[in-house]
């Protein structure tokens, strides 16, 4: 039974005037390690209070789009990423304030880390780990462990976290994969006795509990929705699985002891006023595309551009804009569709060609290339989705071949920008990430890139932002927030390139 919320009976807000602190209820889902069903469980501790009323901001610790793409389906607010590495303190406390108030005062927040809770940057600190997060933001974490085939071994578990580092406070556990009464009570009793940690959830162990995945990671949302008729009814499933184990009025309890945090001394979510009109740019989006950080799109917003989204599977033509964002995603997966709608691909040819300003990233990038294979032998098939051997034709505006399924590419990139471009001035640096399964194959030798990297993969040779007119594509993904040339740059060169 989940206590009221505040906002019953009452669904107007109040805009919460700004001060040197902000009190907002908080609480960090973090694990064991990767595959402890951490995400499945926030899904549902996050539809369980939304149903019950409460205005949920939901964050991801770490760089990932998929997740908190149900994180926004299921709360009807707009997911934040942080990430320790890519921005400092001050950043991360930036977007996290930010986030509980531009759509509205939220309720309380809830921030699911990334893989195991001291996973980070480096062996020997807490640079990029869920741990950081935990101690920039001063919010307690519940510890969720994968209890398959162990009881008395939890305690060790849980008892080694909770020491390793001090700072970090372990305010409860939460059981996953229980496979019956006598192994919860065995792992309960056994984790309150040795460590004084209180068991605050038992989930049991449940295939349907599971969530559909793929190379880099669960199907995203937005196509979940469109092919799954039952996506609702497996959410619905999963809250009421969570409501069922877990002590959410505990959780809700501690939540609310988080101390006042304090704001940072400047934010970079501010409105820029531009000359003439504001500039339009378009936006990929559709299940070929969607991996967009909300941070990106609200900062080219606030930077003076209007967004206007378009489908590069669905739309004939492409809509009147003056510059192009083309996200990542998985273009291989619909890589038949893509190549189908000529008329698409022939309007963006001709615009990269015209000069119109287009970025591109990741998925952006291979659909841009010349063209598209998939289910390359001998090319690794690490976690890879059912893909047939088949070449398919893509825009060309970019020159190169790519082929899906070479190489595994999971890192953060550090880079520097080694030419004026869509994205900011020569020597502009950055620290971004990228991951990919794929590579761009018969690059001519002549070709020209905007980024040096000092630290990833790029495209070829440690370069990436592949670039041909005012076209440019990468494998780096770019943070906003963290990389805060980015909006500013990007909206400034369509303005420039628009009035040439």
């Amino acid at each position: 039974m989940i206590q009221n919320s505040p906002r019953d009976g009452n669904t107007e807000t109040e805009k919460v005037p700004a001060s040197a602190l902000k009190d907002m209820p908080r609480i960090l889902l973090s694990a064991g390690s990767s595959s402890s069903g951490k995400t499945t469980i926030t899904i549902g501790l996050l539809a369980a209070l939304t149903e019950a009323g409460y205005n949920v901001q939901p964050y991801k610790v770490g760089l990932d789009y998929i997740d908190p793409s149900y994180y926004s389906e299921i709360t009807g607010r707009r997911a934040r990423n942080i990430d320790g590495f890519l921005m400092e303190e001050g950043s991360v406390r930036d977007v996290f304030v930010h986030g509980c108030e531009v759509d509205g005062e939220a309720d309380i927040a809830i921030i699911e880390g990334v893989r195991g809770l001291y996973e980070g940057f480096d062996s020997f600190t807490d640079v990029g780990s869920t741990a950081q997060i935990a101690k920039i933001l001063k919010c307690s974490v519940v510890l969720i462990i994968n209890a398959r085939s162990i009881t008395r071994s939890a305690a060790a578990l849980v008892g080694g976290f909770r020491d390793f580092d001090k700072d970090v406070h372990i305010a409860g556990v939460i059981l996953n994969n229980i496979g019956g009464p006598r192994h919860a009570k065995k792992a309960r009793e056994a984790i309150e006795f040795y460590t004084g940690i209180p068991v605050i959830g038992i989930i049991p162990r449940n295939s349907s509990m599971k969530i559909s995945m793929r190379h880099l990671g669960l199907v995203p949302a937005i196509e979940e929705r469109r092919r799954a008729d039952n996506f609702d009814e497996r959410t619905n499933f999963i809250r009421d699985a969570v409501k069922e184990g877990v002590d959410i009025d505990r959780l809700l309890e501690t939540a609310h002891k988080a101390p006042p945090l304090e704001r940072p001394e400047n934010t970079v979510f501010l409105p820029r006023e531009i000359e003439g009109e504001r500039p339009v740019i378009g936006v990929a989006l559709d299940e070929a595309f969607n991996f967009y950080y909300h941070d990106n799109l609200e900062l080219l917003q606030l930077a003076g551009a209007d967004l206007r989204y378009f489908s590069p599977i669905r739309d004939r033509k492409l809509p009147e804009v003056d510059g192009l964002y083309i996200g990542g995603g998985y273009p291989e997966l619909f890589a038949a569709e893509l190549e189908n709608n000529f008329s698409m691909r022939e309007d963006i040819l001709d615009a990269s060609r015209s000069g119109l300003p287009i970025y591109a990233e990741c998925g952006g990038l291979m659909y841009l290339t010349e063209k598209l294979t998939t289910g390359v032998k001998g090319k690794g098939t690490y976690h890879m989705a059912e893909m047939p051997e088949s070449t398919h034709d893509m825009v060309g505006a970019l020159p190169g071949h790519t082929l899906m399924g070479h190489k595994r590419v999971v890192s953060y990139n550090i880079g520097s920008l080694s030419m004026d471009s869509v994205i900011g001035r020569t020597g502009n640096s950055f620290r971004g990430h990228e991951f990919h399964h794929s590579e761009v194959a018969d690059i001519p030798k002549d070709a020209k890139f905007a980024i040096k990297l000092s630290r990833g993969t790029g495209i070829i040779n440690g370069w990436d932002g592949l670039t041909v007119n005012n076209t440019l594509g990468c494998y780096a993904h770019l943070v906003a927030s963290s990389y805060r040339e980015f909006a500013g740059s990007f909206v400034d060169f369509v303005v420039r390139s628009s009035t040439l």
